[in-house]
């Protein structure tokens, strides 16, 4: 009950702060509040596994591919297909934080048949491994342990 009241209050803290004339929001929060690409991002976040086209999200928002694909740009600063794979490996790396996961589990919750085609666009957004970037994970807590108090 108290994290959905505090998750409430800073959405209204954001969207007071993001309407004060001096405040620049994000894209993301422009995007959202867009009318033919808020729909289409809504969708995304709602089911980033859905393997999307630049069609398909058109089609959610109710514009032609080519308002869409340009406006979506404009707002974000990237196509919608590189958006998508950056929520993607975002949500992957979340998931990667529980070692009860497996890759390929964390693979196909984020639109990944293939475990192999995940590792890799993982490790091209992120810089490393899936495998690697668990184990960094797993490392953090014990090298904080591991570090004199003084």
């Amino acid at each position: 009950m108290l994290d959905r009241l505090l998750d409430w209050l800073l959405v209204c803290t954001l969207r007071d702060w993001f309407d004060l004339p001096e405040a620049r929001p994000p894209a993301w929060y422009r995007a959202l509040t867009d009318e033919a690409v808020g729909p289409a991002l809504r969708a995304m976040h709602a089911a980033p596994a859905r393997p999307w086209t630049t069609a398909e999200l058109a089609a959610e928002a109710g514009v032609s591919r080519t308002t869409f694909a340009k406006r979506f740009r404009e707002l974000m600063g990237e196509a919608p297909a590189a958006y998508l794979t950056e929520w993607r490996m975002d949500l992957a790396a979340d998931l990667l934080a529980d070692p009860q996961v497996t890759v390929a589990a964390v693979a196909r919750r984020v639109g990944y048949a293939d475990p192999f085609g995940f590792s890799a666009a993982f490790k091209r957004v992120r810089g490393v491994s899936p495998s690697s970037y668990r184990a960094a994970l797993a490392g953090a807590p014990d090298e904080r342990r591991e570090t004199p108090v003084g």
